[in-house]
């Protein structure tokens, strides 16, 4: 979370959260209403609460003050991923039968459903910084852009921007760079084919192809400047990347896969809390 003392663990069906500090294993709180694979829970930015989906078709809004979940909303599929707008009152959800929905959390209701490709699952959302774009990556190697457009309406609408097929495998995350990286934006895109792409947001032409891993790429982040970029994969190695260069910056080896990771500091050298 922002304020680095905790971390959340998603498993199937519980999440459970952690003191990042504590000598101890133990779980401050377990969160026990899906009923099914917890596939993404993510803290809202001042850390007041946290939101998550899952593989039993719910989106679910926690307060970390309380066990059950405050809000829910059902989709027809499972979810596999889920992103907060970044004005803070709708959340961003692809599933399982490739829809993306747009939920406001103020209306309790669905309030957009785009749908780019019928039946290919989305895996992976981002949304900018300045919140004017969001891609969705999808089982098929695809990314698809979308400007967020602006105006006085209060509910999210996009208009099409770009269809990429950036992997010939899945894409399994997809992460757009952060307010502090160069005057570039950048997508970066990992993959089941063992790389990780990185794309120039200006024409989404490809910047460089990262390679090393051995197995599928789950997930990438980005240090907060944007000069260092981590990578994950089932090869049991996580690796630091410096964007500039291109190249592996060190490797850090485990014993099992590695699917998912969360930075624990805003320095320039990598640091990384990650899940096996």
């Amino acid at each position: 979370m922002p304020s680095k003392l905790y971390i959340a663990a998603a498993g199937n069906p519980q999440i459970r959260l952690y003191t990042v500090n504590s000598k101890s294993n133990q779980p401050v709180t377990t969160f026990d209403s899906h009923a099914n694979n917890v596939m993404a829970v993510r803290f809202q930015c001042d850390g007041k609460w946290m939101y998550s989906g899952s593989e039993d078709g719910t989106v679910k809004i926690w307060d970390l003050r309380a066990r059950g979940s405050q809000r829910e909303s059902e989709s027809p599929a499972p979810v596999n991923t889920v992103v907060l707008h970044l004005n803070l009152t709708e959340l961003i959800s692809g599933d399982q039968n490739g829809n993306i929905r747009v939920w406001d959390l103020t209306a309790n209701s669905c309030s957009l459903e785009w749908v780019p490709e019928h039946d290919t699952a989305v895996r992976s959302l981002t949304m900018i910084w300045d919140r004017s774009l969001v891609v969705a990556a999808n089982n098929c190697g695809t990314c698809y852009s979308r400007r967020v457009l602006k105006g006085n309406q209060a509910l999210t609408r996009f208009e099409p921007l770009n269809k990429l097929q950036a992997h010939d495998g899945y894409i399994l995350e997809c992460l757009l760079s952060p307010e502090l990286c160069d005057l570039q934006r950048y997508l970066v895109t990992a993959s089941s084919d063992h790389t990780v792409k990185v794309w120039n947001v200006d024409g989404f032409t490809l910047e460089k192809t990262l390679t090393g891993h051995k197995r599928w790429v789950w997930d990438c982040a980005f240090s907060a400047d944007g000069a260092f970029l981590h990578t994950l994969s089932s090869d049991a190695t996580a690796r630091c990347w410096s964007m500039a260069m291109g190249e592996c910056e060190r490797v850090y080896k485990q014993y099992k896969a590695i699917i998912c990771c969360a930075l624990g500091n805003k320095a320039k050298p990598p640091c990384m809390l990650h899940h096996r």
